[in-house]
């Protein structure tokens, strides 16, 4: 049985230990206005298996997509994660490993970053991508960061329709930098190409967009890149995984530097993340590109073996010329997309894209067929809509829902006050018909 020290004896042993006479001297740093002056509020102790019982009734009280029907989206999605991720990452050498901070120490891992890259240029059409960063609102500013630090432009545009979290992270970074942000209005879903040319001058860094945007409408990219490459300036884009399996990769359509959440690639949602943050660019980009890349070379018997090629953490250079700090390695979440993509192949993700674009329309058509709710975007989208209530119930209409055994959807007035009366709706390929016509059926009888 282990030792504990539960006696003031004891407690006065272990001070003495350590050089200090009593627990006042050992917290004399602690400034006394930041000090609890009085008991901590706990409640008595309990048995293991009142423990036990009392964590998995607090667990319960927890909505989850394991026990409603769910419909959220938003940057996090209930899409089907095939058995052999769980089973393969599972492993204990993947599971308990970490960032391989030398280049040989760990071939088993660098291979699998290795071959994550590989997945992830042929699924974004771009030249090399990075081992992944912290979720898809750290790797859309560290798209913006790169261009900054590319053409030393000071100005940033960004669309509304960009997701309002990633549109925050990139606030945080950029208040103590010299850079001019310029949010340009979405009022109709989705960037205006000719609101776009306004804006733009040659004073401009780069573009953000997000294609599938946040509201799930689909941008104008063929114009919108001529329309910033014109310019001088950078084209960033934010995309959905899955919906590359149906629509124009983004290095097909003249993006410079592609970022996405890779959550949908085999993670469950998990409370909201963070996840994998995808970072793909061209060539030229290359050594702005945080993070570490891993490459392949053969040693000095001639056998193939991996290496990390590109290491720009201050843990690895001189800190002046780090391009960035916030590149810790979701090595994890890299092998479960890793493993969903090799798994699916091609055509699989286009199938589960066809069963998100199909299941989608179907649900828009069900829910706003009884007039009172109304599309409120008329603009091609993959997977979510925004559905506007007519009678500005939304709050309650997703409270009800939810004693119903459905989420029913993202309320947008905290991201955008303009959309009170709206809500965001996603439908993956785990959707079944019964489920949303149940929904559709729920809505369309809520109470006035």
């Amino acid at each position: 049985m282990p030792y504990l020290f539960n006696t003031p004896a004891d407690q006065q042993a272990m001070l003495e230990a350590i050089g200090v006479r009593s627990l006042e001297e050992l917290f004399a740093l602690v400034p006394p206005d930041v000090r609890l002056a009085r008991p901590l509020d706990l409640p008595p102790a309990m048995t293991e298996m009142e423990l036990t019982a009392h964590m998995a009734a607090l667990a319960a009280r927890n909505d989850s997509a394991e026990s409603k029907v769910c419909f959220l989206g938003g940057g996090s999605y209930d899409h089907f994660v095939p058995a052999v991720v769980d089973h393969v990452a599972s492993r204990s050498e993947f599971y308990t490993s970490y960032t391989p901070y030398q280049p040989e120490a760990s071939q088993g891992n660098l291979q699998v970053f290795f071959e994550y890259q590989t997945l992830i240029t042929q699924l974004t059409g771009m030249d090399v991508s990075n081992a992944s960063l912290y979720d898809g609102g750290s790797a859309a500013t560290e798209a913006v960061l790169m261009a900054l630090s590319t053409n030393r432009r000071r100005k940033v545009l960004v669309a509304a329709s960009v997701h309002p979290e990633y549109r925050q992270v990139l606030a945080t970074y950029e208040r103590n930098l010299d850079v001019q942000v310029v949010t340009i209005p979405t009022p109709d879903g989705s960037l205006r190409p000719e609101n776009l040319a306004a804006a733009i001058d040659q004073d401009t860094s780069c573009l953000l967009l997000q294609h599938p945007n946040f509201f799930g409408c689909l941008e104008d990219v063929d114009r919108i890149s001529k329309i910033v490459h014109d310019a001088g300036a950078v084209f960033a884009v934010s995309v959905d995984p899955i919906s590359l399996g149906l629509l124009k990769r983004p290095g097909d359509y003249g993006a410079d530097i592609v970022v996405a959440e890779g959550q949908s690639l085999g993670t469950p949602m998990q409370f909201g993340g963070p996840y994998l943050g995808i970072l793909a660019c061209r060539e030229q980009f290359l050594r702005r590109m945080p993070g570490r890349l891993a490459g392949q070379t053969v040693d000095r018997r001639g056998n193939r073996c991996f290496v990390l090629t590109l290491q720009t953490r201050e843990q690895h250079i001189r800190r002046e010329k780090a391009t960035s700090n916030i590149c810790t390695n979701q090595g994890l979440f890299a092998l479960r997309a890793s493993i969903y993509l090799a798994q699916m192949g091609p055509r699989g993700l286009r199938e589960v894209a066809e069963l998100c674009l199909q299941k989608s329309h179907y649900a828009q058509k069900q829910i706003t067929a009884g007039g009172r709710f109304q599309t409120k975007f008329a603009r091609p989208f993959f997977k979510e809509f925004v559905v506007r209530d007519t009678k500005g119930r939304v709050e309650s209409l997703i409270a009800d829902a939810s004693t119903q055994g459905f989420l029913a959807g993202v309320p947008l007035a905290r991201f955008y006050p303009e959309l009170a009366d709206c809500f965001l709706v996603t439908v993956t390929e785990k959707r079944t018909r019964d489920e949303i016509d149940r929904l559709a059926r729920l809505v369309r009888s809520a109470t006035p």
